[in-house]
């Protein structure tokens, strides 16, 4: 059966910004849901020295860290500045595997106006397979996002449409590289999430389970107004699981036929603690149902 883990969603901006919520204070109320393990973000811990610490605090609450999120930028045209997203990645593979982790998050990078999509899946395949040594050689495995927009950057995720997400994906055959899907994901970019598994659901390694909600409007509206501004569009809400867009029976039994037994992040708990658990207890029967024994 696949294994649980909780991502604080609801707290990137304490946790990273204005520093109103410790990193203790998140693993202490994780540690109390019914999951096995806590999804890292790559900009918690910059400081090396904090790695092996925050490792003993989750373990000695008996949870992991299975994955780590990250955001690096391959699509820059510039090939210094994409040099130096390599060697962060690297950083990232470094904290994964110090964190007792197997999976780290990678992305193609910003959807530049100026970008063909040829060149943009060419720089994001050439940097990615610059990373596979060195994440092989820690034991770790590289997983690209079927993306919407990193929280702090100005474009949308270059690889978001689907058949560009594809084509990148067939481009890279390695056994240290697969995919982290995320149905919700798939509706910003106006597509069918069912189809996007049925596409790659060989190669998908872990999950992020996830609803999304429109406050207003359409989704017609959000994808006019994706592009320039940083961050989320304002229109988009995540929320509880098992009450949005997503049909996770549906999603569920392609993974269950496709053997998958890989990690499943909870992407969601906006609106705090009490919603994450009815979170995760929606997906727990949703995995009990599908992976029964």
């Amino acid at each position: 059966m696949p294994r649980l883990a909780a991502f604080p969603k609801a707290f990137m901006q304490a946790l990273c910004k204005d520093g109103s919520m410790k990193l203790s204070e998140w693993i202490r109320l994780a540690s109390k849901l019914d999951i096995d393990g806590l999804e890292w973000y790559a900009g918690f811990l910059q400081d090396r020295g904090n790695w092996a610490g925050f490792r003993k605090e989750v373990e000695d609450l008996g949870k992991c860290i299975p994955m780590v999120c990250c955001s690096p930028d391959f699509t820059h045209p510039d090939p210094v500045f994409r040099g130096q997203q390599v060697e962060r990645q690297r950083y990232w593979i470094e904290m994964t595997e110090a964190l007792g982790g197997s999976y780290c998050r990678v992305l193609s990078g910003q959807r530049r106006p100026e970008l063909s999509i040829e060149e943009g899946i060419g720089y994001a395949e050439e940097c990615i397979r610059a990373c596979l040594p060195f994440a092989a050689e820690r034991g770790v495995t590289l997983i690209i996002e079927n993306h919407y927009k990193d929280d702090f950057w100005t474009w949308p995720e270059f690889a978001q449409r689907m058949d560009v997400f594809c084509a990148l994906v067939d481009r890279i055959r390695d056994p240290h590289f697969g995919v982290n899907y995320d149905p919700s994901n798939t509706y910003l970019a106006g597509e069918d999430p069912l189809e996007l598994l049925d596409r790659v659901v060989d190669r998908v390694v872990t999950m992020h389970a996830s609803d999304r909600y429109l406050k207003y409007g359409t989704l017609e509206d959000l994808r006019k107004e994706e592009g320039g501004a940083e961050g989320y569009a304002r229109r988009l809400s995540h929320g509880e699981i098992g009450k949005g867009l997503n049909d996770y029976d549906a999603i569920f039994s392609r993974l269950r036929k496709a053997s998958f037994d890989g990690w499943i992040s909870i992407e969601d708990g906006v609106d705090g603690m009490e919603q994450l658990e009815r979170s995760v207890a929606f997906l727990r029967g949703k995995m009990r149902l599908h992976w029964p024994s």
